[in-house]
């Protein structure tokens, strides 16, 4: 009879996926660079890369005041062209950065990410769900605009999609560690362990999706058990995935693991559901 599966703090997570994992390396391209993002409703903020560490300051009032922080960097490329760049604010506990720059098209979009508390965490699920909350606690925002060049009126920005929707993939993140993910709606997507530190376990949790160039998506997802955070690049051409995984370290909310992750892709299937009046 086997043992029951038993959800794990992400820090254990992470030592689960570091061994032969299939992560990107990292690239400098961005180094000694500096960009002025200019945020769809106006505001703009300022992004200066260094060789280890990048800064992002709120050039005004706008949504870009909450995407500003300063800290150690990871900087990936998973196609030409478009980096995804992913830092822990310093001075700001539970909240990360994340921003896929696409140089070629000159736009990008911003993620920022929130961890609840561990009040928050307790709260049960027919409490939130009674208070007209959302039943994960970790928080998240989104933004998009240009790169050093004001927006222009009708500019096509990154922007939600529902082209992945009824995909059944299956992600190899290393020899040990093996999962599926189904993308059920709009809003989301059920992931199950079928090798690893997390055999057996499955869950249905809050997802976004983000349509970055032809067959390439950004794909974010808020669990609801375990306060986790996943920012992920999935690319349909090259069947590769990159991207990171936040949430705490331990039980006890005292520190953070942000992790990169990064997958080799098979799509199994499709479902399509023959609704029709």
């Amino acid at each position: 009879m086997s043992s029951q599966p038993v959800f794990i703090p992400v820090g254990d997570l992470a030592d689960g996926f570091a061994p032969d994992s299939h992560i990107l390396p990292g690239t400098a391209v961005l180094q000694g660079r500096q960009f002025v993002l200019h945020f769809a409703d106006g505001s703009s903020a300022s992004l200066q890369v260094g060789e280890q560490e990048c800064q992002l300051t709120s050039l005004g009032q706008g949504s870009a005041e909450g995407f500003v922080g300063q800290g150690a960097y990871r900087a990936s490329s998973l196609r030409p062209g478009i980096v995804l760049l992913d830092f822990i604010p310093r001075q700001a506990h539970g909240h990360s950065l994340s921003l896929v720059l696409d140089l070629s098209a000159a736009l990008f979009t911003a993620v920022a990410g929130q961890l609840p508390s561990a009040q928050e965490v307790a709260q049960s699920a027919f409490s939130r769900v009674n208070q007209g909350q959302e039943l994960t606690a970790v928080r998240c925002q989104f933004a998009h605009g240009s790169l050093d060049q004001p927006l222009a009126a009708n500019t096509p920005l990154h922007h939600v999609t529902d082209e992945l929707l009824g995909l059944r993939n299956l992600y190899r993140y290393s020899p040990t560690e093996c999962y599926e993910h189904i993308y059920l709606n709009s809003h989301f997507y059920t992931w199950q362990c079928l090798q690893g530190v997390e055999q057996g376990l499955a869950d249905v949790d809050r997802c976004h999706y983000f349509k970055l160039d032809h067959e390439l998506y950004l794909f974010v997802w808020r669990e609801k058990i375990i306060p986790t955070l996943g920012v992920v690049l999935i690319d349909l051409q090259q069947l590769k995935t990159d991207g990171k995984i936040f949430g705490y370290q331990g039980n006890d909310f005292s520190a953070v693991a942000n992790f990169p992750v990064g997958a080799r892709t098979q799509i199994l299937n499709r479902t399509s559901h023959p609704l029709h009046d």
